[in-house]
């Protein structure tokens, strides 16, 4: 019955699964599905333009241990590819013999062989070329996933290259911070000569000082972790990392995803999903061949000198062909159970392949909701920092005019700097989103 039902199944080729009803809904804001542009296709150098980070990605995508060893597994891949393709030809050995033989009371005798043998397997029923198939497959897999950590990488470095500099933003503004708790600290002493305050605002003044303190040892520890994480990317020893400020960075004002069915050709992880795809349906194949029978062809030729009725005889030419043809009849069943098995994974190579592209789906919407949330909360964050520059300057000036006590401008002061760290936080979010969404749409491959 399946000898019947399968003869078609061993030749045919692989197609793409029909995903029209995923990818039509896949990216929540459909009316940017007609523009067929993405940022997956701009090279990273047109998205990071920082040149400092530009060498650290080419440090990278030259060093990186994982990104090497993707490398070689392609290599792999191609080997065994090209191991395949010679199953097409015959395997040919040289297989030379030779005997010493003595009776008692009788002469040494020697007789030698000298053949070269061959075996040839006619491909009829596809087990070769299925072979070769799913090797072509695998190494399309192997490559996919070496672009897959390359854009993973890309990604990385990009985003460790921006913390630091987060970091470095955070770290004078907290430096900043610090100097206004110091003299908030010393104007409390004061007031408190004067009697005008109290030792335990005093003490909750030291207190907030202290902690500000703290924080900036705790930035300073957080940049020696991003760098020296930095470095085993780069695949070198831990160094300080060269680079600029948050301030000089530039990105587009605009952010184009494209449409979802450039994620089955962009995104290096949902290639690799549909290659493993692919050689699960050639692997089915073999499994349909290994129920019909398999020929082969075999043959020598050489020189023996032990052709004839006596031992001695001058040599002479030998040659030999014979064709085999082995047709399965009864191995226990382990036909069948192969052949079921190859099914039920390519059954969950499919379902595998159609969650990728739902996760990437995922990824996208969620980045692009992240750039433009972060967007959103930076622009406000500007009008709140103009705001408050101008009540320092306003709570300034009425120091030097009224009543008002130098404790109110160091509040001022305060609430301004604590502004300006979430101002380097959103923007630091909206240059996440950026990295991430280019990421997402299987970016930074060239």
């Amino acid at each position: 019955m399946i000898i019947g039902t399968s003869g078609c199944s061993i030749y045919r080729m692989y197609k793409q699964p029909d995903m029209k009803t995923v990818t039509d809904s896949l990216f929540r804001h459909t009316q940017e599905q007609t523009d067929t542009a993405s940022i997956a296709a701009l090279s990273w150098r047109e998205i990071f333009t920082d040149s400092q980070l530009q060498q650290l990605i080419d440090t990278g995508l030259k060093n990186n241990t994982d990104l090497n060893i993707a490398r070689l597994k392609v290599k792999e891949a191609e080997a065994l590819l090209m191991t395949s393709r010679l199953s097409y030809l015959p395997s040919i050995s040289l297989s030379p013999q030779g005997t010493l033989n003595k009776a008692e009371k009788s002469k040494l005798t020697k007789s030698y062989n000298l053949a070269v043998s061959a075996d040839w397997e006619i491909d009829i029923f596809g087990r070769v070329t299925n072979a070769k198939r799913e090797a072509k497959a695998v190494l399309e897999q192997s490559e996919a996933y070496r672009q897959a950590v390359q854009t993973q990488l890309v990604a990385t470095i990009a985003n460790s290259y921006y913390t630091l500099l987060m970091l470095d933003e955070q770290l004078e503004i907290s430096r900043r911070t610090a100097e206004n708790w110091s003299e908030n600290l010393r104007v409390m002493k004061a007031l408190k000569k004067a009697g005008q305050t109290t030792d335990m605002a005093v003490a909750q003044t030291e207190a907030s000082k202290l902690s500000v303190d703290a924080s900036l040892l705790s930035i300073e520890r957080q940049i020696t972790e991003t760098e020296n994480a930095l470095c085993a990317l780069l695949g070198s020893t831990p160094e300080t990392i060269s680079r600029s400020t948050l301030k000089q960075q530039k990105f587009p004002d605009t952010l184009s995803v494209g449409i979802p069915l450039q994620l089955l050709h962009r995104r290096p992880d949902v290639r690799q999903s549909e290659a493993a795809l692919a050689a699960a349906f050639y692997v089915t194949n073999q499994a349909h061949s290994a129920f019909y029978p398999s020929i082969t062809l075999s043959g020598s030729a050489g020189w023996t000198n032990a052709a004839g009725a006596v031992i001695s005889n001058p040599g002479q030419w030998l040659f030999s062909a014979i064709g085999s043809l082995v047709q399965p009849l009864f191995n226990r069943g382990q036909n069948i159970a192969n052949l079921k098995v190859a099914k039920a994974q390519q059954e969950e190579a499919l379902l595998s392949f159609k969650q990728s592209l739902l996760d990437a789906g995922t990824e996208v919407n969620d980045a692009l909701l992240q750039w433009q949330t972060a967007r959103k909360r930076h622009n406000l964050n500007k009008q709140q920092i103009t705001s408050l520059e101008s009540a320092v300057r306003s709570s300034e000036l009425l120091m030097r005019y009224s009543s008002q006590n130098y404790l109110e401008v160091l509040t001022a002061r305060q609430t301004l700097l604590q502004a300006e760290l979430d101002a380097v936080s959103d923007y630091f979010e909206e240059i996440q989103g950026v990295i991430n969404l280019y990421h997402a749409l299987g970016g930074g491959i060239d």
